[in-house]
């Protein structure tokens, strides 16, 4: 019995040992697995291979057009399936490697849009992205690095932003959640050619473009290579750093590209990409014979003989010649007469367009499309360019006058955001004073609002996207630019949209500008009654918590489709504020809307109601600033919430007795001096109705 048992022990002893080569070889499979490789190749795009949104598109012959010549747009190509940038179990960032071609092809040489960039993103959509220097990727409240929105791009950046503390307006930059880049160099490459010196590309030339990206997951080494397409990948890259990426993005992550437009435009083109993800090797290449061609400029020129050609080059030369003659001619004697330039002009400088050009543009000033105690506003069509725009014409007996506009001038010409109206352009011909301004096909938001019947109601949608560009346009104003500007004006019937209903805040003649951290100085006190914070009466400073009164007001003006103040027969009717306090009071704040919406997100429509009533308290330091705002109406920070309570006193006492200290009467913008003062009591029980604070307003998570 003993040779039977040692034979059943051999064969158990073989039997355990083939089990454990069996679960090595499961081990081995289960790790390569893992390590498998997830690639793909475009050589030119199909409908279905690329996930697009905003003003992209995959042309007919295969090209990834991310933007168009539309001003102020965005556009996005993803690949529609995400990508494991992450192994699951360890944490660990894997590797990568990528390579496309690309193209900006500007609509004008000297201007442009602000460029395209590969990024790796949570989704294909990327919510809340705003177009021009956020590059379709980034908003207001995330673009410097103060959320963690798990966003890391390769920057083509076309346009210099000192906000971002961009190296220059042609730079590749390396950008971790933030639009402050890790790493930027000038776009270029490295050349064998000359021993590896630097050889400057130029990225809006029009022509392809080609751009390599290797990222290593163990050393968390991200290196960017650009070169001309069809020339031999350089042996250095322009542009690397450190990115680690297992906490930058998320696991599942997908990867494509931004592009995006501000006030010039250009076409981004994506003619060709390839990626692979893993350790296994680079992306494969592209054969760049197989790509699409980028659409033609223009028809080719026909060739001339060379006996044409040379006698237009004399022609032209004698031509030449003449022309400098006379110009030096004219200039001697232009000379003579020459009107002597200002001061502010010099200083501000904003471009001088003729007078004639004007009067040819507006058809001599007969296509009326506003008026007011300014003067008119004219629509026309600059003939040199074909540029639409908005002239304004300030007559002799404005109230506006000429120190406002000064300051118009001082304060547009040098503004820049996509919720501003930009001044483009004035001129001055005896004692005429005009205002060149980009047309808003859509007019001012108070003809929508109050037009009846004239035009369709417009939705909360639409209304509450107003509501956020013009917070936005003003949270510019106080603290986006080097000087705090004080619009003083703020109302519907300022606010204009243009042709996709997008808002703009204008008419800067009454803006009072001063340095950030300095006191406001004292001023006439002007704007719009139902406007007027009430501290105007007693300190007469205009100050940004001033302008966010105004803007509770607009609020309140837009939710409800209700002027702040009516001047009726019935003297006891409330004011809208009042008004907004009663139906909160009786717990249904949403009833004050405007009947016109219908039905809307409700929630939406009662964060705006009360963030209206919030911004319209009497006390300033109760207020909130414009960024508490804008964070609030982005959803960036909690929703509202206090008691009707709260605000009842001290509201009903600024209508009772603060507007006693004006002028009567109701225009459209009033200049409004008083000489009174309440007494000290007065101010007391004013302020002391209400001790109620923006942290109190805001519900905490």
């Amino acid at each position: 019995m003993a040779a039977p048992a040692a034979v059943l022990a051999v064969l158990r002893w073989r039997q355990r040992r083939w089990l454990v080569e069996l679960v090595a070889l499961l081990l081995l499979l289960a790790r390569g697995g893992a390590a498998a490789v997830d690639q793909f190749l475009f050589p030119g795009f199909s409908g279905d291979g690329v996930a697009t949104s905003g003003a992209a598109a995959v042309t007919s012959t295969g090209l990834l057009q991310l933007t168009n010549e539309t001003k102020e747009v965005f556009g996005h190509g993803f690949y529609p399936k995400p990508v494991s940038l992450r192994n699951a179990s360890t944490g660990a960032a894997a590797s990568f490697s990528t390579t496309f071609v690309f193209a900006i092809v500007p609509k004008y040489p000297d201007a442009h849009g602000h460029g395209l960039a590969f990024a790796l993103a949570p989704s294909v959509a990327v919510p809340g992205a705003v177009a021009g220097k956020y590059l379709g990727l980034f908003n207001t409240s995330d673009s410097t690095g103060q959320i963690k929105n798990k966003i890391v791009a390769v920057e083509l950046d076309t346009a210099r932003d000192d906000e971002f503390a961009d190296i220059d307006d042609n730079h590749v930059g390396i950008d971790d959640n933030s639009l402050k880049s890790v790493n930027s160099s000038p776009a270029g490459y490295h050349d064998a050619a000359t021993g590896g010196k630097l050889a400057s590309v130029n990225l809006i030339g029009g022509e392809p473009l080609q751009v390599w990206i290797e990222y290593d997951g163990d050393s968390a080494w991200l290196e960017v290579t650009v070169s001309p397409a069809g020339m031999l990948r350089p042996a250095a890259p322009l542009v690397s750093c450190t990115v680690n990426l297992s906490s930058a993005v998320a696991g599942d992550t997908y990867v494509g590209f931004s592009a995006a437009n501000g006030a010039a435009a250009s076409s981004h083109y994506v003619l060709g990409w390839s990626f692979r993800l893993g350790g296994g090797g680079r992306a494969q290449d592209l054969d760049l014979a197989k790509l699409p061609r980028l659409p033609s400029p223009s028809k080719p020129k026909k060739t001339l003989p060379p006996l044409i050609i040379l006698t237009i080059l004399l022609l032209s030369v004698v031509i030449l010649l003449l022309a400098a003659a006379a110009v030096a001619a004219l200039v001697v004697r232009s000379r003579r007469y020459a009107e002597e330039e200002e001061e502010w002009e010099i200083e501000y400088g904003p471009h001088r367009i003729s007078y004639k050009d004007l009067h040819g543009a507006t058809k001599g000033f007969r296509d009326v499309i506003g008026a007011g105690g300014f003067g008119s506003v004219y629509h026309g069509v600059l003939p040199r360019s074909g540029v639409e725009v908005a002239v304004k014409k300030v007559s002799h007996d404005s109230r506006q006058g000429l120190r406002e506009f000064v300051s118009e001038i001082a304060s547009m010409s040098r503004l820049r955001h996509r919720n501003l109206v930009q001044l483009l352009g004035y001129c001055r011909r005896r004692g005429e004073l005009v205002l060149v301004y980009d047309y808003m096909a859509n007019g001012s938001l108070d003809k929508h609002l109050f037009a009846g019947g004239e035009r369709p109601a417009l939705s909360w949608e639409k209304r509450g996207k107003i509501v956020r560009d013009v917070a936005a346009g003003l949270l510019y104003l106080h603290e986006g630019w080097e000087q705090v500007v004080v619009h003083r004006d703020i109302k519907a019937s300022n606010v204009l949209l243009d042709a996709d209903m997008n808002g703009k805040l204008s008419d800067f003649g009454l803006a009072r500008l001063y340095d950030h951290g300095a006191n406001p100085q004292t001023t006439r006190i002007v704007g719009t009654l139902g406007y007027l914070a009430p501290e105007l009466s007693k300190t007469g400073k205009a100050t940004t918590s001033t302008d966010v009164f105004a803007f509770g007001a607009f609020l309140l003006e837009v939710a409800c489709g209700r002027r702040p103040m009516e001047f009726t027969v019935d003297d006891d009717s409330p004011g809208l504020v009042e008004l907004v306090l009663e139906h909160w009071k009786a717990g249904e704040i949403t009833a004050a809307r405007d009947p016109r919406i219908g039905d809307c997100d409700e929630d939406d429509l009662e964060v705006v109601l009360k963030l209206g009533l919030l911004c319209s308290h009497p006390d300033p330091r109760r207020r909130p600033s414009m960024r508490q705002v804008v964070q609030i109406l982005e959803g960036a920070a909690p929703a509202p919430e206090t008691l009707p309570e709260d605000l009842e006193c001290g509201v009903g006492q600024f209508y009772d007795e603060s507007f006693d200290e004006f002028v009567t009467g109701f225009p459209s913008t009033s200049e409004i001096t008083t000489s009174t003062t309440q007494s000290t009591d007065e101010q007391q029980r004013l302020v002391g109705c209400v001790q109620l604070s923006t942290a109190d307003f805001l519900k905490t998570t």
